[in-house]
């Protein structure tokens, strides 16, 4: 049965090929968990207990109803829209008429997030994507928990996953894990972090410290400093003056601010020669093609999504809409294109928390991911290194999760 359903589902999947181009996904990870699963995948980690909806979710009648919880309103306006135009993108490639979105405006607020959430929930809905925000995704939580339904949400705030809440965000630990073990697999054994005091610094001292053991023979010293300090000579002093100098630095910044960091640690004698820089998804986006343009960060590393695919969808995008899509917005293709296959595939009760957490994982946009049942998203992710033109691939991402030995 699940070989017929494979392969009703990759016609559909071609003829959404034909329609926008775009690549089909999530047939690699289907392929391989029909193929190597028996009986239902067993996940490595059991899903977190929901409380007992208010009422039990009734068998689907028509179209599989989704919400999509997007700022259309205020200040974040532009990105919402987007998200929800390549919602409907994978929508119009993947779902016929099975799946049914239910747009919903949060005005990039909690208050309008959880309101959205309601509405959406009255409306019928078994299944929320996103929203966008940490402090929106903590307003729906508790109202998607207590009607049973879970949420793909797009915020990177790890604090937010569990009881049936996915971060679909790029969190920095994967990244940080893939670059650090990359170097570590290319000699470097001293490692210092250099972060700004906030929380996304926290997330990158916490991921280095947490892989630290794992690595071996790694020793990790951790620079922090004010996130609004404009003197960047103060913290790449630090860095310089540690005895015995590190062999790699990871830099817990993206855009003007890393370039600014990589300049001055050069200035105090810290060479990209000997000292590897590395960096984290800010650094993945095609805005950031200027980072090549300082001469320090040249050769320096960071861990993203391989971006082929990614570069496809977005000339599809600007194709469409006229207008070139954030970098987020493969995140609204890829919750779309999970609700579109497990409409087809899980019968009467489609967004089951088995099929969601299948351990084989989907191919997506963004690569090789799966969801895990404390609700963070573990992905495979490519190597990049930085040079004057762009980024290239020095380490591709896994085909398998079998490949990551996990």
């Amino acid at each position: 049965m699940w070989r017929r359903l494979v392969a009703r589902l990759a016609t559909a999947f071609s003829q959404g090929l034909k329609r926008h181009g775009v690549a089909a996904l999530l047939v690699a990870g289907l392929l391989s968990a029909c193929s190597t699963v028996s009986a239902p995948p067993r996940v490595a980690q059991a899903p977190q207990p929901v409380p007992a909806p208010v009422a039990p979710l009734p068998e689907a009648q028509g179209p599989i109803k989704v919400a999509v919880l997007v700022p259309l309103s205020g200040q974040s306006a532009a990105i919402g829209q987007a998200m929800l135009d390549s919602a409907q993108m994978a929508l119009f490639d993947m779902a016929g008429d099975q799946l049914q979105l239910l747009p919903r405006d949060t005005k990039g607020t909690p208050g309008g997030a959880a309101d959205a959430a309601r509405q959406a929930l009255t409306e019928g809905a078994r299944l929320i994507i996103g929203p966008l925000f940490a402090a929106d995704v903590a307003a729906v939580r508790p109202i998607a928990q207590n009607a049973g339904v879970d949420v793909l949400a797009f915020t990177n705030d790890a604090t937010q996953a569990g009881n049936g809440t996915y971060v679909l965000g790029f969190v920095p630990a994967d990244q940080v894990n893939r670059v650090a073990g990359y170097a570590r697999s290319r000699g470097a054994t001293r490692f210092t972090v250099l972060a700004p005091r906030s929380p996304y610094g926290d997330a990158v001292v916490n991921a280095m410290q947490q892989i630290a053991p794992k690595l071996g023979t790694m020793t990790t010293q951790v620079e922090r400093y004010d996130p609004a300090v404009t003197d960047l000579s103060v913290p790449a002093k630090q860095v310089a003056q540690e005895t015995p100098q590190p062999q790699a630095v990871m830099l817990a910044e993206g855009g003007q601010r890393a370039q600014g960091i990589a300049q001055a640690l050069a200035a105090n004698g810290v060479q990209p020669q000997q000292v590897k820089l590395l960096g984290t998804g800010l650094w993945d986006d095609s805005s950031q093609g200027a980072l090549g343009q300082e001469p320090a960060l040249v050769g320096a590393l960071y861990a993203a999504p391989a971006p082929q695919t990614r570069a496809r969808f977005e000339s599809q995008f600007e194709q469409v809409y006229g207008r070139k899509p954030p970098r987020i917005a493969t995140l609204a293709y890829d919750a779309t294109s999970i609700a579109a296959v497990l409409t087809r595939t899980s019968g009467p009760v489609p967004f089951d928390r088995m099929a969601m957490t299948n351990p084989n994982g989907f191919e997506g946009l963004d690569g090789l991911f799966r969801l895990r049942g404390d609700g963070l998203v573990e992905r495979g992710l490519a190597v990049m290194e930085i040079t004057p033109t762009g980024s290239r691939v020095v380490d591709p991402a896994p085909p398998s999760f079998e490949m990551l030995g996990q």
